[in-house]
């Protein structure tokens, strides 16, 4: 068993698409049913990185997105889900370090 040492929030950070919507939060894994399985299959990977304590290397230079790694534990990704149209979703995962007393031990 694995201990769950963050939590991730997942925002809809841009969307063109009609079945997510800017701003819309949801939190992984508890709402990963909620995401298409296209923007979930993005996002998987990245998450899977962030939640074993690894640091993905690129900057977003030229972009308006904008990384964070916070010595406190606070770390923020995006993710683009495959469509090229305009519908195209970007996601903002927040990855935030649990404090000792909220850590759960999960099955992987």
């Amino acid at each position: 068993m694995a201990r769950r040492k963050y939590s991730f929030e997942l925002e809809i950070h841009e969307s063109g698409c009609p079945y997510h919507k800017t701003g819309e939060t949801l939190w992984y894994p508890d709402d990963k049913a909620k995401l298409c399985s296209w923007l979930l299959d993005s996002a998987n990977t990245m998450i899977r990185v962030l939640e074993y304590d690894g640091k993905l290397p690129w900057t977003y230079g030229g972009t308006p997105y904008k990384k964070v790694i916070d010595s406190k534990g606070v770390t923020t990704e995006f993710v683009r889900c495959p469509d090229p149209t305009s519908a195209g979703v970007v996601l903002k995962i927040t990855r935030r370090k649990l404090s000792p007393k909220d850590v759960k031990t999960t099955v992987p």
